[in-house]
């Protein structure tokens, strides 16, 4: 396990360095709430409306920014050859990736979220349960992410690629998420989506460093 805390703390401080990490994520995030109200209008019906979907919209967005950078630097400068080589298997390995990538965009734009939820109108009660959603959803956010940045070390630029990758097998976490959030808007109980939400993010967290693992294997060959 040593090597395994090593490694998540290595990437979480190149996350924290680099260009496109932490803070272009976070600032992205921050950035689509500041500018929804521009053009949504003032309403504060509107906005509360649109904000649970928006939240999440800008949540997963932001998660993508950094996922080409997630595994591509290792391929290139031969760090992932040492990583097949050494006896941390290679699924432990795409786990520390997840976990260093939520910790990095999904973990502080959870943080992030309820202090922006007023300039969307969001009503008090929701405001937790807007927080409680984020870090739920996005660790499965970070893991499909991961195992589609495992597909595509072999491409290089393949921001795009990843992009279509992970879209569609997001879209569940976008609907529960901001169910839950317009449900707590409304006074109705948003546990259903919470769990909805939890099973899909577990789900993902299982299955996400079993295919990226495959993936490097397959890249390997």
């Amino acid at each position: 396990m040593k090597t395994f805390r090593a490694l998540v703390w290595r990437d979480i401080l190149i996350g924290m360095r680099a260009s496109g990490g932490a803070a272009l994520a976070a600032a992205f995030f921050a950035l689509i709430i500041v500018l929804a109200p521009l053009g949504l209008g003032p309403d504060a019906g509107t906005l509360r409306a649109a904000g649970p979907g928006l939240f999440w919209i800008a949540a997963l967005l932001a998660t993508l920014l950094g996922l080409e950078r997630v595994l591509q630097p290792d391929a290139e400068d031969g760090t992932l050859d040492l990583l097949r080589l050494s006896p941390l298997p290679l699924e432990l390995v795409a786990l520390a990736k997840i976990a260093a990538h939520w910790l990095t965009s999904g973990f502080i734009i959870s943080l992030l979220a309820p202090l922006l939820a007023p300039l969307l109108s969001l009503d008090t009660p929701a405001i937790p349960i807007l927080a409680a959603s984020l870090l739920l959803g996005t660790p499965g956010l970070s893991a499909i992410g991961t195992a589609a940045a495992a597909l595509g070390t072999s491409v290089q630029r393949g921001g795009m690629v990843l992009a279509i990758l992970v879209l569609p097998l997001n879209i569940p976490f976008l609907i529960f998420g901001a169910s839950a959030v317009s449900a707590a808007q409304a006074n109705e109980d948003p546990t259903q989506a919470l769990i909805f939400l939890t099973a899909a993010s577990l789900i993902a967290l299982v299955v996400g460093p079993i295919a990226a693992a495959a993936a490097l294997r397959l890249n390997e060959d």
